[in-house]
């Protein structure tokens, strides 16, 4: 089962940690891992280039491990991004039910 989970602290994300396999279907036809995997890295990647934000991030291929810290606030194009991430994981939970993927988001004080 994949877990991801997104942490925000005063409104603001702070962390995003994504880890595990769905084994929905056979590795390289479990289309559950793929979509979680492709929003996750994408989002990623967009903070990256188009918010010229440099994500601290830590990965493990094996164990399906992406843990990134965000120590200073994004900006609002960065919540953005956050945002609809939140609505696509939201969307897989839903339709492919939790026994293959849980998402959460976390609100700190």
């Amino acid at each position: 089962m994949i877990k991801a989970v997104i942490v925000k602290r005063d409104g603001r994300t702070v962390n995003l940690r994504c880890e595990g396999h769905a084994y929905y279907d056979d590795p390289g036809r479990d289309i559950v891992c793929a979509a979680v995997s492709v929003l996750v890295i994408n989002t990623i990647n967009s903070i990256e280039k188009f918010c010229h934000y440099k994500v601290k991030m830590n990965s493990k291929e094996e164990s399906g491990l992406i843990d990134c810290s965000f120590p200073k606030p994004l900006p609002k194009g960065g919540e953005l991004l956050i945002d609809s991430l939140c609505l696509g994981l939201s969307q897989i939970m839903n339709n492919y039910g939790d026994s293959y993927f849980k998402f959460k988001i976390l609100e700190e004080s």
